[in-house]
């Protein structure tokens, strides 16, 4: 029986995986599952596009690596592969949990693993009736969001399942808020209500931490993790085109990354996890905001040179050769006199603040194979693929 690779296109990290699984001496089963067509009926069941019958491929898989990047259409295929008898990583269950940043925040917080204030209101700031009209909740909802966190502090509010800071808003007055309110709509990233949370001061980075479990083994969390930074915006997303650093995490934070994976994992025998921290500095800061600032610009140079070789286009041609040169470019940056001066104030901050972390969110399906395999030095690629022989 084979681990099969289930894709909607084959993204870096796709590629990534099979180039990994070649190198482990693994024989992956390709699934291009976006344009499958998927047929249940009382003749069984087959899998066919245009031009491929994939049913065989289906019954001859006991795995499946399930790297769909659609949410919606990851859990789809999640349960679908599940329905057939195979064995998914991450589960479907997993996948529900992870669609929604409040439904993983529920779970880490009946758990006692320190998360945000976060608020949710189930209402949507307009209802429209039968008859057409309008019904306005925006100053309603402000004024239970307000109740709960204080405004001069800053409320965030967010999609419950959106991406990369997509359609995430910081109000710090009455006029931002009814305004942000007004803008999350009903959506495929926020499906239903408004989800607010209070703004952690994290001062200017966040962290990306990876923990993983193989069935059999002691769950595992990876001790270096990526530090996203940068004073552009309070979101700190690498997608926003901030810089990335390698940061130790104290063995407290460890912990709480395994018990957030167990949590997260709970009924499945192999998982894998992307957890976003923040660590609530307020103002207990190891520097000036200024001089830090003149010193992120230094390695913002030094990090374009990165994303020329991240925008080359001959990734999609010859991935080996572009992929040398990737690393040799990470290697560069993390050798620059700006990135370890940043690097060192982060863990120096890490350190002194580890009792103030809080997590906020997990993804099941990250990108990985520039910032976390070339920073934070783990190709998720191997527990994932470990993760998967450990279930045949």
């Amino acid at each position: 029986m084979n681990i099969a690779l289930l894709y909607e296109r084959s993204e870096t990290d796709e590629t990534g995986i099979k180039l990994t699984a070649q190198d482990m001496g693994i024989d992956l089963t390709f699934i291009p599952f976006r344009k499958i067509a998927l047929t249940i009926s009382k003749n069984g069941f087959n899998a066919k596009t245009k031009g491929k019958d994939y049913t065989g491929t289906f019954k001859d898989v006991a795995v499946v690596l399930n790297r769909a990047q659609s949410k919606n259409r990851r859990l789809q295929a999640c349960y679908l592969m599940e329905m057939l008898g195979k064995k998914t990583l991450n589960s479907s269950q997993i996948e529900f949990t992870c669609y929604s940043k409040l439904r993983t925040l529920l779970h880490f917080w009946a758990e006692g693993i320190p998360v945000p204030k976060t608020v949710y209101v189930p209402c949507d700031a307009t209802d429209i009736l039968k008859s057409g009209r309008e019904i306005h909740n925006e100053e309603d909802i402000a004024d239970l969001l307000q109740d709960a966190i204080a405004l001069d502090q800053g409320i965030v509010v967010k999609p419950d399942a959106g991406t990369h800071g997509k359609g995430t808003m910081l109000s710090q007055n009455r006029d931002q808020l009814i305004a942000s309110i007004r803008e999350t709509k009903p959506s495929i990233i926020n499906p239903v209500g408004v989800t607010a949370q209070e703004l952690v001061k994290k001062w200017f980075y966040d962290l990306r931490i990876i923990a993983y479990k193989e069935k059999g083994k002691t769950a595992v969390c990876h001790p270096i993790a990526l530090a996203r930074s940068g004073f552009k915006d309070f979101r700190t997303n690498t997608y926003l085109g901030n810089t990335v650093f390698d940061a130790k995490i104290p063995l407290r934070i460890q912990e709480l990354a395994v018990k957030c994976g167990k949590v997260l994992g709970k009924g499945s025998e192999a998982w894998m996890f992307a957890l976003d921290a923040m660590i609530d500095v307020g103002e207990n800061k190891t520097l000036g905001d200024k001089e830090l600032q003149s010193d992120l610009e230094k390695v913002a140079a030094e990090f374009e040179k990165v994303r020329k070789v991240k925008q080359d286009e001959n990734r999609l041609r010859d991935f080996p050769s572009w992929n040398i040169k990737l690393e040799a470019s990470f290697q560069t940056y993390m050798s620059s006199k700006p990135y370890k001066k940043i690097k060192s104030i982060i863990e120096e901050n890490i350190e002194k603040n580890k009792n103030a972390v809080v997590f906020h969110e997990a993804n099941s399906c990250p990108e990985f194979w520039e910032h976390t395999r070339l920073i934070a030095g783990i190709n998720v690629a191997v527990p994932l693929l470990k993760g998967a022989q450990s279930l045949i």
